[in-house]
């Protein structure tokens, strides 16, 4: 059965299809954009839309305490990965169901439509990363040498999404409830992560036991590592980037267990 294959033989099998990958990656970028008139604007619209409203009511409306200035810089630096995270985790769910016929019937090993999902949603953000620029350029933002820890940022974030979406994808398939909690619990992580505010605010204005159970959300410490790049001095430092490298590879290692697991009942499921 699929759930008894050990886990060396399934990384080979996996990097040995990575071309099938690649393949599956740039086919949902062409579906998505096959009916639009506005194309690729379309990947960059939400966040820009989000980070404009934010932007708007922090400056404009209210007197704002958080971030540093260019505040618009300072939100797009933690809003696009924040999208690459929100659109994962809901894709993944439906990753297995979406393509059924395809996943039962073929010979590829099925945590591919989980990396074909994430991947995806990485195609997007690399997308709109000009986005970042364009804004960074006209507000005169300067780029710090905490750029090249961008690589790292992106490597956290792609374990620990494909990590939930390997427990995720399979849990979605077998209990209803599970989408619809997640549609909650998606809401509540933006808040909680550091997109509008950053990790240095909350240890300035809460501290203590607060800002050490923060840092436990993985999105914090690669958020902010993201934000390094313009922002050297509101970087937290690499405690928070240590716990969210050890949940991230954690999540990796649980979700990983929860596929293999239960793939045999998802088969039969969908």
């Amino acid at each position: 059965m699929a759930t008894q294959v050990d886990p060396v033989p399934r990384l080979r099998l996996l990097w040995g299809n990575r071309r099938v990958l690649q393949l599956l990656v740039s086919r949902d970028l062409k579906v998505k954009y096959a009916d639009s008139v506005l194309g690729y604007f379309w990947t960059i619209l939400e966040p820009l839309m989000m980070a404009g409203v934010y932007w708007f009511v922090f400056t404009v409306l209210m007197d704002r305490t958080l971030g540093e200035e260019p505040y618009i810089v300072f939100l797009l630096a933690a809003m696009l990965p924040w999208q690459w995270t929100n659109a994962s985790l809901r894709s993944s769910m439906k990753a297995l169901s979406k393509d059924s016929k395809l996943v039962r019937s073929t010979n590829l090993p099925r945590e591919i439509w989980i990396l074909r999902t994430v991947g995806s949603k990485f195609s997007e953000f690399v997308l709109a990363i000009p986005v970042l620029v364009f804004f960074a350029v006209i507000n005169s933002a300067e780029l710090s040498w905490y750029v090249v820890f961008f690589p790292l940022a992106v490597l956290l974030q792609g374990v620990l999404l494909v990590g939930a979406g390997l427990a995720l994808a399979p849990l979605a398939v077998l209990y209803g409830d599970v989408e619809r909690l997640m549609r909650i619990l998606t809401r509540l992580l933006f808040y909680f992560s550091p997109v509008i505010y950053g990790v240095q605010d909350v240890q300035e204005k809460l501290g203590g036991v607060v800002a050490d159970l923060f840092i436990l959300n993985p999105l914090a410490g690669i958020f902010d590592l993201y934000r390094s790049a313009f922002f050297p001095n509101e970087w937290a430092g690499w405690d928070a980037v240590g716990v969210s490298a050890l949940i991230s590879f954690g999540m990796l290692a649980v979700g990983i267990t929860i596929f293999r697991r239960l793939e045999g009942a998802v088969l039969k499921e969908i």
